[in-house]
């Protein structure tokens, strides 16, 4: 496992010694704070409503801004992955450092659960940096705790399992924009086949990813959904290993 540590702080020092990684971390943090607080002023809006005492019980700072804010943030974290994912290998082989790399007396799988930590560091960066919104609402609210932390449970397996399909798809390129487009393209069919499915607890509304996200939103964490994130996350760093070991042996 050690030599694990040296390919994770090299990853890391890449990361924060480019503009991209606070690129990133900035613009996540105003987009959820934007959509915090527009979800925090509508439902402040709501309260003035005269029928707002009759719908109390649903009309709650759960269902109006907690559920819909993790639900947006899901969206955002797909659409950044990949821009975190695709470099991680492609640009190995795009610098030539890839045979280097992969030639050294590291193994292959320490270089990419290295590669991998490093990416899951800033994904729990941005979340934790972001959860100084939900300190706003603890200080001038009385949310549910639970709630909001399963809500960060959920998005981070969300997040690591965006980064290990990213890894993969970075694996099979050396085009950083192919990479991401791969990333993207994939997570968006995961996504969207739950959309496909007619029936509640079929084969497709199991494959989707969103699905499992949603009861982390409303403070539920069910056994299906951890194997189900876990399976997806060794899935992903077990297909960029095959994937760069069929290199190797080319």
């Amino acid at each position: 496992m050690n030599s694990i540590y040296p390919i994770l702080y090299r990853e890391l020092k890449s990361y924060f010694a480019s503009p991209l990684a606070y690129v990133i971390i900035v613009v996540f943090q105003v987009i959820s704070a934007r959509f915090f607080f527009l979800y925090l002023q509508g439902f402040l809006h709501i309260q003035l409503d005269p029928g707002f005492q009759l719908q109390r019980g649903e009309l709650n700072l759960n269902n109006l801004v907690i559920a819909p804010y993790f639900g947006t943030i899901s969206i955002v974290l797909l659409l950044i992955i990949p821009l975190i994912t695709m470099r991680l290998i492609a640009d190995e082989r795009k610098s030539y450092t890839a045979e280097l790399l992969f030639t050294s007396p590291i193994e292959l799988k320490s270089i990419i659960l290295g590669k991998y930590l490093a990416a899951l560091i800033l994904l729990v960066i941005m979340l934790l940096l972001s959860s100084v919104n939900m300190f706003v609402l603890m200080v001038h609210g009385n949310p549910d705790i639970g709630a909001v932390t399963s809500g960060y449970v959920g998005l981070f397996l969300l997040g690591a399992s965006f980064l290990a399909i990213g890894i993969f798809a970075s694996a099979l390129t050396e085009n950083q924009l192919v990479s991401a487009v791969i990333t993207l393209g994939v997570l968006i069919v995961l996504w969207l086949v739950g959309a496909m499915s007619p029936v509640d607890g079929s084969i497709l509304g199991y494959i989707s990813i969103i699905n499992h996200f949603e009861p982390f939103g409303k403070g539920i964490i069910a056994l299906k959904d951890l194997v189900y994130y876990g399976t997806l996350i060794y899935l992903g760093l077990f297909l960029a290993h095959t994937a760069l070991e069929s290199e190797r042996w080319r």
